[in-house]
């Protein structure tokens, strides 16, 4: 699925118009292809170049269900998990 704006995805008012302010109105590739998906409820393993707007691509999303879901989680409850590696490795540490 590709989409030409962010209003498609079905995020919440709060999101576009924070969008809107960082002139943000065009999801990228990645974004179109994941957003839908993790909104979906579905895992997604995404790999894209650096720059590309996978930060987004999962934590638009994730704010949108927490959002929508409201309040407060239970104590010693987790809401999110994101496993992410801590750096993206080099050309030169691929040889």
């Amino acid at each position: 699925m590709t989409s030409q704006n962010f209003q498609a995805f079905g995020l919440a008012d709060t999101l576009l118009n924070a969008l809107a302010q960082l002139s943000i109105t065009e999801p990228t590739p990645i974004q179109s292809q994941a957003i839908p998906a993790v909104m979906a409820g579905r895992d997604v393993l995404g790999i894209a170049q650096t720059g590309t707007g996978k930060t987004a691509a999962f934590s638009l999303p994730v704010i949108h269900a927490l959002l929508k879901k409201g309040g407060r989680a239970a104590p010693k409850q987790t809401k999110v998990l994101i496993l992410t590696p801590t750096r993206e490795p080099r050309l030169a540490d691929r040889r």
